[in-house]
């Protein structure tokens, strides 16, 4: 762990493996295909798959990377679309599955993955990206294995969600997003038509006040690390299913098991209370103890909220929705 998605060219990362879309015959494509063959180096690459072809509809075999800032290239085959009635989700699923077999079986800790049989080969891209985001987490919430996945998109007409859901989020951002300007504007505004009060003329407001803070920082004695670890014990859940589901490495939670002090970013926090099913009430709690919480003024909170309101704690699937909005992901 951990998936995350990045727009970017393939070629340029830095990783164990990148996988090219393939043909069967290995040859030479288009596309990603082309550039990942032009930035190896043609005729190494080339002189590398020759004896490997033909390989099978969702199968993969692995070349080195020659010239490419990635150790590895893993040539994966998937299908053409042809309606859907031929088997093809399968034989896609089964191609990012044997990619990720291979770089478990090499003990790689890093691969990247093009959205596989969404170019030339037709996939309706919203169906690929689901099929890719399911096996892929599958494969790493089943696996002991550390491995760090990242989905290259290339570009914005490379990637779609599920139109359905895209417009409830949408409907539900409008109804709930109150920009920072204009919340600034309005308490500005309040601020200013408020009288002055001194503690002298209202010491009834100032001691609620008073009890209302005490409260607060006695709610806050347990620290965040504490009330995690408690919220993982009531869940019935063991540390790794949770920091896998959380979309976090081995080593990030580590750190958050053994610091009582550990104060961790926001995307951290929220990813945890996704992946312990936490619901706002109870999600808030948990980003208090770190000095966070949900907010109407930023986008990004109120697309997660959208997901916890409606009891739908895929973190991966609200990953997507955020990588849609230029959010911040959730986990590492």
């Amino acid at each position: 762990m951990p998936l995350t998605i990045i727009r970017d060219d393939i070629t340029h990362l830095a990783v164990d493996a990148i996988v090219n879309a393939a043909n069967s015959d290995l040859l030479r494509g288009g596309g990603v295909c082309g550039s990942i063959f032009r930035t190896a180096g043609v005729k190494q690459l080339e002189a590398a798959c020759a004896p490997l072809a033909p390989v099978p509809t969702g199968e993969a075999v692995v070349t080195p990377g020659f010239a490419l800032p990635a150790t590895y290239i893993i040539h994966a085959v998937g299908p053409i679309y042809r309606g859907g009635r031929h088997g093809e989700a399968g034989l896609l699923a089964s191609a990012y599955r044997r990619s990720l077999e291979l770089a478990r079986d090499l003990r790689l800790g890093s691969i990247a993955f093009p959205l596989i049989s969404s170019g030339i080969y037709g996939y309706p891209k919203a169906e690929a990206l689901r099929i890719a985001r399911e096996t892929i987490t599958d494969f790493l919430l089943a696996e002991e294995h550390e491995l760090e996945v990242t989905l290259v998109i290339f570009d914005r007409a490379s990637y779609e969600v599920a139109a359905g859901l895209l417009d409830e989020v949408a409907a539900y951002i409008d109804d709930s997003y109150v920009d920072r300007q204009s919340f600034h504007l309005r308490d500005r505004l309040q601020a200013r038509e408020s009288p002055l009060m001194s503690r002298a003329l209202m010491p009834d407001m100032y001691e609620a006040a008073a009890e209302t803070l005490d409260t607060a920082l006695g709610g806050l004695a347990e620290p965040f690390s504490g009330t995690l670890l408690r919220l993982i014990d009531a869940s019935g859940r063991g540390d790794v299913e949770i920091y896998k589901r959380a979309n976090l490495s081995r080593q990030l939670f580590s750190k958050i098991r053994s610091n009582p002090d550990y104060m961790p970013s926001k995307r951290t926090a929220l990813a945890l209370a996704i992946a312990l099913e936490l619901d706002l009430d109870a999600t808030n709690d948990l980003l208090g103890r770190a000095g966070y919480t949900l907010s109407n003024s930023r986008k990004s909170d109120v697309i997660v909220r959208y997901f916890i309101e409606r009891g739908r704690y895929d973190l991966f699937t609200i990953n997507e929705l955020l990588f849609q909005y230029d959010e911040p992901l959730l986990g590492s």
